[in-house]
């Protein structure tokens, strides 16, 4: 079994709004956020696209890539993910082979086929709900675009052409799990909030896996929600953040980040509770150092995890750093 010193761990952010802050102020919080993970040896550092979310401000995604990418040194920097249905191909890879050529070696392209968002708003956002359906041809036309020119592409994405930034497929069905394999192409299963398919799907990618140009064994990363603290009671008090978030978004209302409570009795249901646990929750890996370590071993030695992707959605900006630093003292210790 591998040691945890031999995991990367990586993050993903989706810049969560504290109840009565700004945008500008978030992205401020991200920005020191990312800086810290790069002090600290993370490996990625993954903005995810979200649409007419009022409490999280990472629509922008490429935007706020090249920001993060300008303000570090060694971390990687990509999406996790452009969300594939919302843009054209050809605007994709300008925008990534932009900036690769810009940071080059430290740029990451994750592409998903959900809209981050809902049903309206996909309409506003593309105008076309067939887009998805057209997720396997879009890959290879971005694929196209980004490697080297052939001769006879009538189009062409300058910037892009031939910057080969590296493309990952995420997902949270078994859908993507078998268009990666077919590929060839590194695999992110979303753990952190949809973990229903987690096993299934990853055993599906490893046994259909075909070796490509650009993997020649399959490679999986796996998004787990991270609660990590001093004990396990300090934890528990502020997992009641995302707790609460998770709940606003199954009742349909904005997700403002709310402070954490020393109970959820009272804030939601019998029935609200046990869903949000079994179909957000269940792989969340929250608690002190050995609870977290144990929880990642257990991941590691039952999956074969290749690299973990954290979301570490804490209420307070210093909570969420000193997470990272746990992280990396697991690693430090795991020597």
């Amino acid at each position: 079994m591998a040691l945890l010193s031999d995991i990367p761990f990586s993050l993903l952010e989706l810049a969560p709004i504290r109840e009565g802050s700004s945008v500008g102020e978030t992205l401020k919080q991200s920005l020191r956020y990312a800086q810290h993970a790069d002090k600290l040896g993370f490996n990625r550092f993954w903005f995810a696209e979200h649409h007419n979310m009022p409490g999280i401000a990472s629509a922008a995604t490429s935007v706020l890539i090249g920001q993060v990418a300008a303000a570090t040194e060694n971390i990687r920097v990509g999406a996790g993910g452009i969300m594939l249905p919302n843009h054209p191909p050809l605007v994709v890879a300008e925008q990534f082979g932009t900036l690769e050529s810009l940071y080059p070696g430290r740029i990451d392209l994750g592409l998903g086929r959900a809209p981050g968002s809902d049903q309206i708003t996909s309409r506003a956002l593309n105008r076309d709900e067939r887009r998805a359906d057209k997720f396997p041809e879009e890959v290879s036309e971005l694929q196209r675009l980004l490697g080297p020119y052939q001769g006879k592409q009538p189009v062409r994405a300058f910037p892009g052409e031939g910057s080969n930034v590296p493309i990952w497929l995420l997902g949270s069905s078994l859908f993507s799990a078998r268009l990666a394999a077919r590929k060839g192409l590194p695999y992110v299963f979303a753990g952190h909030f949809a973990p229903r398919f987690l096993y299934d799907a990853i055993e599906l990618y490893r046994r259909e896996f075909q070796a490509s140009d650009v993997l020649d064994k399959p490679y999986v990363m796996v998004g787990l929600p991270l609660v990590a603290a001093d004990s396990d009671e300090q934890a528990e008090y502020l997992g009641t953040t995302s707790k609460q978030r998770i709940l606003a978004l199954i009742r349909g209302q904005e997700l403002w980040m709310k402070p954490p409570v020393e109970s959820m009795s009272g804030l939601w249901s019998t029935q609200e509770q046990e869903y949000i646990e079994q179909n957000f929750l269940s792989l969340s890996v929250s608690g002190g150092p050995a609870t977290i370590q144990h929880r990642l071993e257990m991941f590691v030695r039952e999956l074969g995890v290749d690299e973990f992707i954290f979301t570490n959605d804490l209420y307070d900006q210093q909570d969420r750093l000193h997470a990272l630093e746990i992280l990396a003292e697991l690693k430090q210790a795991d020597l």
